[in-house]
């Protein structure tokens, strides 16, 4: 890997990022609705504002917050902003700020999705591949249909079953939230039991749903480098079947597979959106739904910020991974 692909690549990524932070700075403020506005009224119809106060509100709020300046004032007191790490103030939940909110709800969506997207795909990719190889059992060769029919079910069904058979009927596992309710977050092995059984539908709701996904795309790789000359090969020279399955079948055909798990757990920052509503569980994705319906749009901005740095940085890390890989692809020399 040579000095000058290494910049070529940085160069690209920091556009992309400059390109991705400009339109998050200006797509939501292509609406026409002044979240100020917005959340004044909705104050006012729950009785928490009175109507003569809204007006003078909304002008000091505007003032506060910077939206009574020119857009391009705005753009150039963003990036300042960025750059101090200072992602704004919540407008549903001053003085909270969008960066303390995000914080708080990484932990949990990060714990939750990673583990469940690294189980999926490990499952979904071994199994795939013991779909496609020629001398696996006919039990692997039988998946195949029940992988279609999971890869077509999307996860929130998959939660509202598991909370209605498990959590609601059979009464096995929580219905949702992240812990049990009165207690006080500590250190303990029993406060992350806790967690782990709150955690147990949620995390097998992603699992599921997903898991036909990965084991269908591995089979589909697999049988595409079946006929390959190195396989032939490999048998040529009386290897083991298992090694020519390990060391040769899988590891050529999995490299579009890490592709897609690096874009997954890029991801991950957004969370699962859907899931973690269904589930009550205080994550990103929850944190970001809320913030959708109330017009919070600097935890939004936020929340697309460390979504828009992570797949970006997952995609250049997966760039320098590629030659550990796969030593066919090597980078040109600059």
């Amino acid at each position: 890997m040579t000095i000058g692909y290494l910049v070529r690549r940085i160069g690209i990524f920091l556009l992309i990022v400059i390109t991705a932070v400009t339109l998050n700075f200006f797509i939501p403020r292509l609406s026409p609705t002044n979240p100020i506005q917005s959340r004044m009224n909705q104050l006012a119809a729950q009785g928490g504002v009175y109507e003569n106060q809204i007006q003078e509100l909304i002008k000091i709020y505007n003032q506060k917050f910077g939206l009574d300046k020119p857009l391009w004032e705005q753009y150039i007191l963003y990036w300042q902003d960025l750059f101090r790490f200072d992602l704004g103030i919540s407008m549903s939940y001053y003085p909270q700020t969008a960066l303390e909110m995000i914080a708080r709800s990484a932990p949990w969506t990060l714990g939750l999705l990673i583990v469940s997207t690294i189980i999926a795909f490990v499952l979904g990719t071994i199994l795939g591949a013991l779909m496609a190889w020629p001398q696996t059992s006919r039990i692997a060769t039988g998946l195949s249909p029940l992988f279609m029919t999971l890869s077509a079910i999307p996860y929130y069904l998959l939660g509202m079953l598991f909370i209605y058979l498990v959590a609601m009927r059979w009464r096995l596992l929580p219905v949702g939230g992240a812990f049990s309710s009165g207690v006080s977050l500590t250190m303990s092995w029993q406060m992350a039991l806790d967690i782990g059984k709150h955690a147990i539908l949620p995390a097998a709701s992603i699992v599921f749903a997903s898991i036909g996904s990965w084991g269908l795309g591995m089979r589909a790789m697999t049988t595409t480098v079946l006929g390959e000359d190195y396989l032939q090969m490999a048998e040529a020279k009386g290897l083991k079947p298992r090694t020519i399955f390990s060391h040769y079948a899988v590891r050529n055909a999995l490299l579009p597979q890490v592709t897609s798990l690096a874009i997954s757990l890029a991801h991950v920052m957004s969370g699962s959106v859907l899931v973690e509503v269904i589930f009550g569980y205080p994550g990103v994705g929850n944190l970001l739904f809320k913030a959708i319906a109330g017009n919070d749009y600097f935890v939004i901005q936020g929340i697309s910020l460390f979504v828009i740095l992570s797949i970006g940085v997952s995609l250049l890390l997966l760039d320098f991974l590629y030659p550990l890989i796969d030593p066919r692809i090597k980078t040109r020399r600059g």
